[in-house]
């Protein structure tokens, strides 16, 4: 998986509140891997950093992978773990595990690296017993070289601050950008409308100056029960730009359970299936993916597909991220740092979760950003949203 406002990676089960804490004792370790070393047809020498994120049972890997030899149309890295830590997802490179030994390769957009050129890409997985940084990087088969050194642990972050590895919550370079602080009047303005794609009913959407994640002001919806209830802001922001993955981070806060029937409540107009939705919201209780082209879910509606979803707490802010490849049908999802195994898509199928959702293989193409709520039949809710990115690079809480 192709790979969490001026404020503005799978199988790890945990409850969301052990979550919370288990991430207040995340380490942060740093291992920069100076290049050396030689070989005909192959890179002359390269530097790997490889920034970890780890916590109890699990961990994230930022990795940087520098060419400091001749020009590579496609490049190649390995590596060996020396403990028993198993990759679950990755973004930006193709990551395979066989045992201890990894490998990475580029993808179709980063494939080519040209002498002193870097490559960025990211892995998540778990650890039981051990979890040490690995120090045998190779660049195409040819040794980095050198030897791993690891700078003194950072002090645990406290739970709900980013730790410094972790993808920014900035902005940055996103396309879109807001914490809906120059919305002027209690209608949304300016960059953000009301629309009702299909049909509208009595839902309505109001900029809020009570209720903020941060600043002054979000943007609230009280969505409305009801067949084709339509009620949404849409940001007027062109998103074909961004990508090749297309990463997504907003903070939202609701009332009211996700009920047993279909609801949505974020909705991006996708080339791909002639302009219809591809959508995030909720059934069976549980947070879950639809395509409105051919009502496919992400997870499958089973028991045990729903069981590999979360629900979306109420009653406080929650950060919700995903990222959608646009080269590829693959796509991941996270709320908060914690990846939800039922929200994953790698385009291998998986038992409950996305034989459905792989039976398109068209990959996605979101055009815009529509956040509020559309009903299929019951359900009312009130959601505010806020501090909300898009962008070609992950972006964090």
């Amino acid at each position: 998986m192709p790979h969490p406002p001026t404020r503005c990676p799978r199988w790890v089960r945990t409850p969301w509140t052990a979550a919370v804490a288990l991430l207040g004792l995340a380490l942060s370790l740093l291992v920069a891997v100076p290049a050396s070393g030689a070989g005909a047809g192959a890179a002359a020498g390269c530097q790997v950093d490889y920034t970890v994120n780890k916590w109890s049972g699990g961990y994230t890997a930022q990795i940087r992978v520098t060419n400091l030899g001749p020009a590579l149309s496609a490049w190649r890295l390995t590596w060996t773990y020396g403990g028993d830590q198993r990759i679950t997802s990755a973004w930006n490179a193709t990551v395979t595990q066989t045992g201890r030994a990894v490998t990475a390769a580029g993808t179709d957009w980063n494939a080519a690296l040209p002498s002193g050129g870097a490559a960025d890409f990211g892995v998540q997985g778990t650890w039981q017993s051990a979890d040490p940084a690995p120090t045998d990087f190779s660049l195409n088969g040819v040794s980095c070289g050198g030897d791993a050194t690891e700078p003194p642990t950072t002090p645990p972050t406290t739970p709900g601050t980013p730790s410094p590895t972790q993808p920014p919550a900035d902005c940055g370079g996103a396309v879109l950008c807001s914490d809906f602080e120059n919305q002027a009047g209690t209608s949304p303005s300016g960059d953000w409308r009301f629309t009702a794609p299909d049909c509208q009913g009595t839902g309505t959407a109001t900029v809020d100056t009570a209720v903020a994640h941060s600043g002054t002001k979000s943007l609230r919806v009280d969505g409305r029960a009801g067949y084709c209830n339509h009620a949404f802001v849409a940001a007027t922001t062109d998103l074909s730009t961004a990508g090749p993955v297309l990463y997504v981070r907003m903070w939202v806060r609701h009332t009211t359970a996700l009920p047993s029937s279909h609801v949505t409540f974020v909705s991006m107009p996708d080339s791909s299936q002639g302009g219809r939705a591809l959508r995030v919201g909720g059934q069976n209780g549980a947070l879950q993916w639809n395509r409105e082209s051919d009502d496919a879910t992400l997870p499958a509606q089973s028991p045990a597909g729903v069981a590999l979803s979360k629900p979306l707490p109420t009653g406080s802010w929650q950060c919700l991220r995903f990222a959608i490849d646009t080269s590829a049908p693959k796509l991941d999802t996270w709320l908060g740092d914690q990846q939800v195994p039922g929200l994953h898509a790698d385009g291998v199928p998986t038992q409950d979760v996305d034989q459905q959702w792989l039976s398109r293989t068209t990959p996605p193409r979101p055009t815009a950003l529509r956040l509020g709520w559309e009903s299929y039949g019951t359900g009312d809710d009130t959601l505010w949203f806020d501090d909300v990115a898009v962008g070609s690079a992950p972006i964090g809480c």
